[in-house]
């Protein structure tokens, strides 16, 4: 166990929950910062109690996923996408699957809005909802219904620490996972790198691609459904 002064340790690592907090781009009216902060110092607490020194990792690692995970655990009860919006998504992977299926290459944008009926701003909504979910469990929009606990931050590649997720991740999801990524885009993985790596904000990133933050979201939800795609032929 970690032995430590509890009181000490938890205020010393307030800033950290903070940073934390601000990463997580939540759009819920259930909860504000503080909400989050103080959710998280939960999780904070339960990393104090919980650490193991004999594991190879360090500390902040494993709090980052506590911390984030009781954040994300508490926003899930009351999070709610509308209906509507997860009927459009769902229309959006049986309109791709059907022209991907039928022409046996990549749906392009302009397929999908013709097989939909839909325009482009419609089909950036969806994107953004990709983001949206992605925000609130991005292992479940990778690897769906496969109810491993994956995060891209901890496939990218980054020197400096070894999350513990990475000791306990199933190897061959991670292998493919770091497959694909690198078959990405220059671009892309310029932004997978900026917000997993370097923990950019939306609107961080969208000033050095000079884009709008919007747009950075629509980009980061078709990366997503790229990866999804090229995984899925990885495994098969």
């Amino acid at each position: 166990m970690y032995e430590v002064d509890y009181e000490e340790e938890i205020v010393k690592h307030l800033p950290f929950v903070k940073r934390v907090v601000n990463r997580i781009e939540i759009k819920s009216t259930e909860y504000d910062k503080d909400d989050l902060f103080n959710i998280g110092v939960i999780g904070l607490m339960d990393a104090l109690k919980k650490f193991d020194v004999n594991k190879k990792v360090s500390f902040e690692s494993y709090a980052y996923i506590r911390v984030r995970g009781a954040i994300i655990d508490e926003v899930r009860k009351s999070s709610r996408v509308s209906r509507s919006r997860m009927g459009h998504l769902d229309s959006f992977y049986k309109a791709k699957e059907k022209i991907e299926r039928e022409k046996m290459v990549t749906a392009t944008d302009q397929e999908i809005c013709k097989e939909m009926k839909i325009n482009a701003k419609q089909l950036s909504k969806i994107h953004e909802t990709i983001h949206y979910l992605a925000n609130v469990s991005l292992d479940d929009t990778i690897f769906t219904n496969q109810g491993e606990t994956l995060e891209l931050k901890d496939i990218v590649e980054d020197t400096d620490t070894i999350p513990i997720d990475i000791l306990l991740m199933d190897d061959e999801k991670k292998q493919a996972l770091r497959r694909t990524v690198a078959l990405l885009d220059e671009r892309e993985q310029i932004i997978l790198n900026l917000y997993y790596v370097e923990e950019l904000t939306l609107k961080e990133i969208a000033e050095i691609l000079e884009v709008s933050v919007p747009r950075v979201s629509q980009l980061h939800g078709k990366i997503l459904i790229k990866l999804k795609k090229m995984i899925e032929e990885d495994l098969k």
